[in-house]
């Protein structure tokens, strides 16, 4: 069912340019192309983001599971991905933040969207933050930050 789900939100937003599926819940979404590490299939992926001065901030919680999300084992293996930030497309190198970034930037998460704190409760993981930092050209209207 959530495979279904991810494909259906992820074609609409394609189709649409992003006018629909760039928000649920009150969060901010995006959408992440990364490479199968075991497949060499591209998958993607809607996830929700915080906008900051240097990128893109997404958070691997995977709703709290005690395994990482498919996309961020993608991205390890291979960090140089595609995003679509409603209609403009880029290139990205994602960087998972050391400890000493992380434990700000993580307060900063939790205080904009708590339910992240809850995430983080059911499970024994750290729960990795990642900066996607825009990387050569952009298709679309708008730039990146």
């Amino acid at each position: 069912m959530q495979k279904m789900f991810t494909g259906s939100h992820a074609f609409i937003y394609r189709l649409t340019g992003g006018r629909f599926g760039a928000s649920m819940r009150g969060m901010k979404v995006l959408l992440i192309s990364t490479r199968g590490r075991k497949s060499g299939r591209t998958y993607t992926t809607p996830i929700g983001y915080f906008e900051r001065q240097d990128g893109y901030l997404v958070v691997a919680s995977n709703s709290g599971k005690p395994v990482h999300p498919a996309w961020f084992l993608n991205l390890k293996a291979n960090p140089q991905v595609t995003v679509q930030v409603k209609d403009r497309v880029f290139q990205v190198i994602a960087e998972i933040l050391p400890s000493d970034q992380r434990a700000a930037a993580w307060k900063q998460v939790i205080e904009a969207a708590p339910v992240y704190a809850g995430y983080e409760s059911r499970t024994s993981r750290e729960i990795p933050l990642v900066l996607l930092k825009p990387q050569g050209q952009v298709r679309g209207k708008r730039k990146p930050p």
